[in-house]
């Protein structure tokens, strides 16, 4: 599908003026996306998302606490579905029929046993995941296990920034999974970004 190419460009110029390569091959965007929030490039990073997904008739939309949050509220926003969260800990006010996988963190070096409740996906749910990053795919494969536990259907997954270069997106694709990431961070050093030419 063709992608909103004037938005993506946008978007590329924001991580190329405001991004910052921290060791590790993490990349710091805290100023508009992860930490302070920029509500308006969060509005229309919503609108692309259920413009790329208009046709596909999604019911839910899954993400993981707590960075991306508020990327799906965007999208579920624009979609006019329900946000539904994966907690990274099980608490009192999750019981029930849970769904869980193990999610390791690329940022944070720790494993995690992510929950939801069953009540939230169901089998007539059409579920599009929704995430801020895509590095080597963890959150992902965990959030998509839980899709696959409800017998709920996958629409796909749609990313703010892609770490091209690790592999997760690609590695998905060719499972057959589709995914749609606004911007794809191709090669990343301490002093340049270069982004991967996306269709138009």
């Amino acid at each position: 599908m063709l992608k909103g190419v004037v938005f993506i460009r946008e978007l590329e110029q924001r991580i190329l003026s405001e991004g910052k390569v921290l060791p590790g091959e993490v990349l710091k965007v805290g100023s508009f996306l992860n930490q302070q929030i920029d509500p308006k490039l969060l509005k229309d990073m919503g609108d692309e998302i259920a413009r790329l997904y208009s046709g596909d008739n999604v019911t839910k939309v899954l993400t993981i606490e707590s960075s991306g949050i508020a990327i799906a509220f965007a999208a579920g926003l624009s979609m006019g579905v329900p946000v539904v969260f994966a907690k990274k800990h099980s608490t009192s006010n999750v019981s029930g029929d849970l769904l869980t996988a193990k999610v390791f963190s690329y940022t944070h070096q720790q494993t995690y046993d992510v929950v939801v409740s069953g009540e939230y996906i169901t089998p007539d749910d059409t579920v599009l995941i929704v995430d801020d990053f895509l590095a080597k795919g963890n959150a992902l494969n965990g959030l998509i296990d839980i899709v696959r536990q409800a017998d709920a259907k996958l629409a796909g997954c749609a990313i703010a920034i892609e770490k091209g270069f690790q592999g997760g997106g690609d590695g998905l694709r060719e499972k057959g999974i589709r995914v749609e990431s606004l911007a794809i961070i191709e090669k990343m050093t301490d002093d340049s970004l270069e982004f991967r030419p996306q269709e138009t």
